[in-house]
């Protein structure tokens, strides 16, 4: 147990290690994808809108310094904190010139408060001279890198358009383990022709693995997505319940090691936005389920579930 909570969060990991609240601030540093900008194709994962999951983060017409300033005040009024993770987590952020993605970096280094950068990438976008790059970051700064994983199970990333194929990943992974880079694993509960069985086969692996993070999204529609075409064209296709949802992530959690971060437990949709599930825009009624649930399994069996993928 980790205090009030049933799994090790985010915060709890950064008041651990800097002894204070750690908030992170969300910029837009104007990346595209390879999937968007036709090396790969033009329309992206087929649950990605325009944004590329940017919704929340700053305005990509006004310097990276100039965001932080913005998401610091606007921040500030909620929670008061001196340190500060910049998160690149619009599109694919290494994706593009070296020397671009080192000033962009080093720009938002250089502000005062700080302390560290969270990278969201894919895979097939970590050439040798980025994991350079990345190895220079993680000695003069607290570094993590966010890769969008989302499943092991190549049938349901074909046709997500995931791009990469699981060999890639793995390989990616292990230079980025051997270079002691934090990796956070993205993972999608409730992708279309997955089964649960499928879900937890990929949780399974990454509790093999041991990546130093997690985050278990919700699967929801956004409009103007192919997936809301497929969606409402697709009679057999239907989204998560609360319930099964719930159930399904606390499923999840028992079977990842405690060592693990866990980043995320939910989904974020923007409210003008989402098609469904409309559940999930009261996110804290989900993750107080999610507690709950979390409660009552500890109370009948005191222990986690042990994953045997691929036991040593």
């Amino acid at each position: 147990m980790f205090g009030n909570k049933r799994y090790r969060t985010l915060n709890q990991e950064m008041k651990k290690i800097f002894g204070v609240k750690v908030i992170k601030l969300s910029v837009n540093g104007g990346f595209t994808c390879p999937n968007r900008n036709g090396v790969k194709g033009y329309k992206g994962c087929i649950f990605c809108s325009d944004s590329g999951g940017g919704d929340f983060a700053g305005n990509p017409d006004i310097s990276i310094s100039e965001q932080i300033d913005e998401q610091i005040a606007l921040l500030s009024k909620k929670w008061k904190s001196e340190r500060y993770i910049v998160y690149f987590g619009t599109f694919t952020n290494t994706y593009g010139d070296i020397e671009e993605l080192r000033k962009k970096y080093y720009e938002a280094l250089y502000h005062p408060k700080v302390i560290g950068l969270a990278i969201a990438t894919r895979a097939d976008c970590l050439s040798d001279d980025v994991i350079v790059l990345l190895r220079e970051l993680n000695d003069i700064c607290f570094l993590w890198l966010e890769i969008g994983l989302q499943t092991i199970n190549q049938n349901t990333a074909d046709f997500i358009r995931r791009g990469y194929d699981l060999s890639l990943f793995e390989d990616r992974f292990e230079q980025l383990k051997a270079s002691n880079i934090k990796v956070v694993v993205h993972l999608i509960l409730g992708l279309p022709g997955e089964t649960r069985e499928d879900i937890l086969k990929t949780v399974d692996y990454v509790s093999y693995i041991m990546p130093w993070g997690v985050k278990l999204h919700l699967l929801h529609i956004v409009q103007g997505t192919e997936l809301e075409t497929y969606f409402k064209n697709e009679s057999k296709f239907r989204l998560l319940e609360m319930d099964e949802y719930v159930d399904l992530v606390c499923d999840c959690i028992e079977r990842l090691p405690e060592s693990i971060v866990i980043h995320r437990i939910t989904g974020d949709g923007k409210k003008s936005d989402l098609v469904g599930p409309l559940w999930s825009l009261n996110k804290l009624k989900v993750i107080s389920e999610i507690n709950k649930e979390m409660d009552h399994r500890n109370s009948l069996q005191g222990c986690r579930y042990e994953s045997k993928y691929n036991a040593k």
